[in-house]
């Protein structure tokens, strides 16, 4: 096997659960099996779906922030509660838990790495959007 270099903004990194990575096209796939790495540059709310909440029912998420800054926002647990909200700066990290309801924000245009088990993971549109 040879090395290449892999463009980590054109693809996405499979982790199977035999240990194998591959890169591939960026197509985030609800129904894989296995880790999935992803990194994005980022310009607009839009480029996040901030109009949306995300939630991943399989696995915990990794969400760092590479470059710029951004806020990772939480949906309150409970009815009528306020949202949680932890500020990234570039190099840092935080874990969302599994089953967490969240999304992001932006403070400007940004780089974001987030590493997760994609099956099971949904959207839900925002009612306050």
């Amino acid at each position: 096997m040879s090395a290449a270099p892999i463009d980590l903004f054109s693809s996405f990194i499979h982790l199977d659960r035999s240990g194998r990575m591959s890169a591939g096209q960026p197509v985030f796939d609800r129904e894989r099996d296995g880790w999935q790495l992803m990194t994005f540059h980022v310009e607009t709310d839009a480029d996040v779906h901030g109009d949306h909440w995300e939630v991943h029912t399989e696995a915990d998420e990794l969400v760092s922030c590479l470059t710029g800054g951004i806020r990772l926002r939480f949906r309150p647990e409970q009815p009528g509660g306020k949202e949680e909200e932890v500020g990234l700066a570039a190099g840092t990290a935080v874990i969302v838990p599994r089953g967490r309801w969240h999304r992001i924000a932006l403070d400007g245009p940004s780089d974001i790495m987030s590493v997760t088990l994609p099956r099971g993971s949904r959207l839900e549109r925002r009612t306050e959007a």
